[in-house]
């Protein structure tokens, strides 16, 4: 029976782990990777204490400051379950069952997909959600990012650098996102923007070649070998089917993180919480440990 089970391991997972260690707390943290979307984030010009930073890097140094307190990590494990019965919360997990007498969900969002022709059969052929991951494979190409927010903003500032041409399909009439990201990618000559335009299809042999779009009424194909897709992402919650979460299936929260069921906490992207960035998400984990430290204490 561990005092605090953490569920993922992104700046609010990891956070809550180092305030959990810094309170000599017995707890675990259970998390498919290290560093979550942070680590697939390219520069990064707003985190402070840092005039500029990748995602990496700065994951690096999140890891680096958890792995001092030496915390017991379960890596490359899912959560399938978690449940309050009696004084414990168990979490079941692929490989095995934990119990904890309080438990934070940190586990963050996953990349909404397409949903279109060739997005399956294609995925890792050519099609990829990942622009930090898999963009330096596509050195010199043709490629398209799907989508016209802030993560799509984000992918095509690393492909600039790599890839011979970036098309941006975005299916509202201009880009949203922050202003001076928009700025930089609106003024690349690599990139060409295709506002009011849909994915309807992609195509290809073994990898891709190309793909569909619908545009102005008209349907256009677009000779592409690389297609970053960035269309949002969707809150990691699935498993958690006890608590109450809102219509976009995001964790309901109040001020001290807890949820609808007394002993889970949440923090980070899963949650209600208004905007998703990096520091929001590392405070929201520091409050959550303070906060499940508090209610363990007041549980003994």
């Amino acid at each position: 029976m561990y005092d605090l089970i953490i569920i993922g391991a992104g700046p609010a997972g990891i956070t809550a782990a180092v305030y959990a260690a810094r309170k000599k707390m017995s707890f675990l943290v259970i998390t498919q990777d290290i560093g979550g979307q942070a680590a697939w984030s390219g520069d990064i010009e707003n985190y402070t204490g840092y005039q500029f930073v990748t995602g990496p890097d700065l994951v690096s140094k999140f890891e680096e400051h958890m792995r001092k307190y030496r915390i017991e990590t379960k890596e490359r494990e899912t959560v399938i379950d978690v449940e309050r019965l009696g004084d414990a919360i168990k979490v079941k997990t692929s490989k095995g069952q934990y119990e904890a007498k309080a438990i934070i969900i940190a586990s963050g969002k996953v990349s909404k997909e397409l949903g279109v022709p060739g997005e399956k059969e294609f995925k890792n052929k050519g099609l990829t959600y990942c622009a930090t991951c898999d963009g330096p494979l596509f050195a010199g190409k043709d490629v398209a990012i799907i989508g016209g927010g802030n993560s799509a903003l984000d992918a095509a500032l690393q492909l600039i650098k790599i890839a011979r041409k970036v098309y941006m399909i975005n299916n509202t009439p201009k880009l949203g996102g922050d202003a001076v990201m928009k700025e930089k990618v609106e003024a690349s000559n690599v990139v060409t923007v295709l506002n009011d335009s849909r994915v309807t299809a992609i195509t290809g042999d073994k990898m891709v070649s190309g793909m569909t779009i619908a545009r102005n009424s008209k349907e256009e194909k677009l000779a592409v070998e690389g297609i970053f897709v960035e269309v949002g992402l969707i809150p990691n919650s699935g498993f958690a089917k006890g608590v109450e979460k809102n219509a976009r299936g995001e964790i309901k929260i109040n001020g001290m993180n807890e949820t609808s069921v007394p002993g889970i906490f949440a923090s980070g992207d899963v949650t209600d919480v208004p905007e998703k960035q990096i520091i929001i998400a590392a405070g929201e984990g520091s409050k959550a440990a303070l906060s499940a430290f508090k209610y363990i204490s007041h549980n003994r």
